[in-house]
């Protein structure tokens, strides 16, 4: 086996493997690297600091790396992002109009919930949407199984069934072990998964728990809100015994969409196919006649909330869509001003 295949090389593109690695960690200008043999402190080369158009454009945890190795100091200098199979991308927090990418060249995307009152199906809603549209693999994982009765387990998994149509559901106890084999079972040898879900869910726990070692701070969630405390605070990514790779990720409460109308139609495929069955194609799903939305949601086939959420998240995409075209016209506006300043400046000197 080569080096790089102990960390999910796929000889999907001809390339120097010498000069390859991939993203462990990333921690603001700082990165560590792995050839599959030995670890490195990278950072950017300067050429792609100058090059680079988008915060999408910068390497992040998982993404495979062209380097330059500094054996002696086992430093590195990264030059190139490869090609990504994959990426999670969400809106950054805050008021920028920027992406974020979370994780990259990943399989399967695990999102994580505990079973307690904070179980938020809205929330796993968004997760799987974002999972589709990044080319991976959702699974939900409902964690703190041992915590919870048969009962809340079953309405747990009822709730979330709702929303995750067609995704695997598992429940879990990374304490006593329960469902822990089922879970492996979802991320084998050579595969890449990362664990995203809100504070204190128990993401890090799990992470120790198939380490068999205590290498991420834990905390667990306050008794009076079920609300998490942030302890992982930079994403990293895990070789497990197993031959598998896991990225821990700090918690995410609110996850605001960057992109997802290819995948609406994966994620939203119980109202999609009800939408077809309507008596005209240009059904508004309010008071038109053969209208079988509205009739799935009289009957209880389809929950208003779940509709509701349909519509809002297409609003909120529509939204994001304005808001990144409007930022493109003004970055594109503001390079040709500089493009023309440039062009003056220089005729101004040569005309001296």
């Amino acid at each position: 086996m080569h080096k790089l295949e102990t960390l999910g090389w796929k000889n999907e593109i001809e390339i120097n493997t010498d000069n390859v690695a991939r993203v462990l960690t990333v921690q603001k200008n700082s990165y560590r690297i792995s050839d599959g043999e030995t670890d490195y402190l990278a950072h950017l080369s300067g050429k792609f600091l100058n090059e680079a158009l988008s915060p999408i454009d910068f390497p992040a945890v998982g993404d495979w790396v062209e380097v330059q190795k500094l054996q002696d100091e086992k430093k590195a200098v990264i030059r190139k992002v490869l090609p990504r199979s994959s990426q999670f991308v969400r809106q950054a927090a805050g008021l920028r109009t920027d992406p974020q990418i979370v994780a990259a060249n990943i399989d399967t995307v695990f999102i994580v919930n505990s079973l307690n009152y904070d179980l938020n199906v809205r929330r796993i809603e968004r997760y799987i949407l974002l999972a589709y549209e990044s080319g991976a693999t959702p699974v939900v994982l409902l964690t703190k199984r041992d915590q919870a009765t048969e009962e809340e387990i079953e309405q747990a998994i009822s709730s979330v069934s709702e929303v995750a149509i067609g995704v695997p559901i598992l429940t879990i106890s990374s304490l006593t072990g329960d469902g822990m084999e089922e879970f492996k079972k979802e991320l084998p040898e050579g595969k890449t998964g990362a664990l995203l879900g809100s504070s204190g869910v128990g993401k890090s726990t799990i992470i120790n728990a198939l380490l068999g070692v205590q290498v991420q701070e834990t905390k667990d969630i306050r008794e009076d809100d079920s609300k998490g405390r942030h302890t992982t605070t930079h994403r990293e990514m895990f070789l497990l015994p197993s031959g598998a790779l896991l990225i821990d990720t700090p918690g995410m409460r609110e996850i605001s969409l960057w992109d997802g109308e290819a995948a609406m139609e994966t994620t939203f495929q119980d109202i999609e196919s009800l939408i077809e069955e309507c008596r005209f194609t240009d059904c508004k799903h309010k008071t038109e006649p053969g209208c079988r939305v509205q009739e799935a949601m009289e009957t209880g086939e389809l929950s208003e909330d779940r509709f509701q959420s349909y519509l809002k998240l297409q609003r909120e995409l529509a939204f994001e869509k304005r808001k990144q075209d409007q930022k493109a016209k003004l970055e594109e506006k503001s390079r040709w001003k500089k493009v023309s300043k440039n062009q003056k400046d220089s005729y101004k000197y040569r005309t001296r």
